[in-house]
């Protein structure tokens, strides 16, 4: 039987940014009620040359073509269950991509696309994923480090929306997705961490290498002005 494939849908995004040599960036929108809701993907380029796709955005024909000239797209990682929107278009356009999970939302993820480990091997000492302690290994990070320091890339622990307006802004902000400074958002307190004192731990943890140069998160702006005592605020959240 022949595969039946996602129709490749483009939901409304910005340009791909050149975040360091290796990382190229991408925020769109997706529509909720009452607003818009900001979503990263991040894309990392490993030393032989092969990409590791941070939460999947469809991209417009021009933003997928500046992808691959970038790199090979190798591995997809969906890091929790809430990331699963364009996970499933991405692997019909590339089949040999390997799908990398959490192992605690695996199940959930394979609703949609088929995940091949929760373990994956970059072969590349400087990439690194992360199931972040205290989300029951629901949460995937990335860890990449480059000429200019560490990329600590986050998914839903972490939202740093601004320039929120009306109603849904409002909104955005009572959650904790949105304000003048980094938060844990409330839901993802309530929903998906189940230990807070060992994410309080792992973030002290990220805080306490000088190497850190800035963190990426999946809905909200780019933290890159004295990243290591954001976090150490944020564990201060969930003491």
């Amino acid at each position: 039987m022949a595969q039946t494939l996602e129709p490749w849908k483009v939901r409304p995004h910005g340009k791909l940014q050149q975040v360091s040599d290796d990382i190229l960036s991408v925020v769109g929108e997706i529509r909720m009620p009452l607003t818009t809701f900001p979503r990263r993907m991040t894309v990392v380029r490993l030393k032989d040359g092969r990409l590791v796709i941070f939460s999947a955005v469809a991209l417009d024909e021009k933003g997928m073509r500046q992808i691959e000239a970038f790199g090979c797209p190798a591995f997809m990682i969906v890091p929790n269950d809430h990331h699963r929107l364009d996970a499933r278009m991405w692997k019909d356009r590339y089949p040999d991509l390997c799908v990398v999970a959490p192992k605690g939302s695996r199940e959930k993820i394979e609703e949609e696309v088929p995940v091949d480990t929760t373990e994956p091997d970059f072969g590349d000492p400087d990439v690194a994923l992360v199931t972040v302690p205290g989300t029951d290994e629901r949460e995937a990070a990335l860890e990449v480090t480059g000429s200019d320091g560490l990329t600590l890339v986050l998914n839903d622990i972490v939202g740093n929306v601004r320039g929120e307006h009306g109603l849904g802004g409002w909104m955005l902000r009572k959650m904790g997705f949105a304000g003048d400074e980094p938060h844990v958002p409330g839901p993802v307190k309530l929903n998906m961490i189940e230990d807070k004192k060992a994410l309080r731990a792992q973030l002290l943890r990220w805080a306490e290498g000088d190497s850190l140069r800035r963190i990426l998160v999946s809905h909200g702006e780019e933290i890159d002005d004295d990243p290591r005592g954001k976090l150490r605020e944020l564990a201060a959240e969930l003491a």
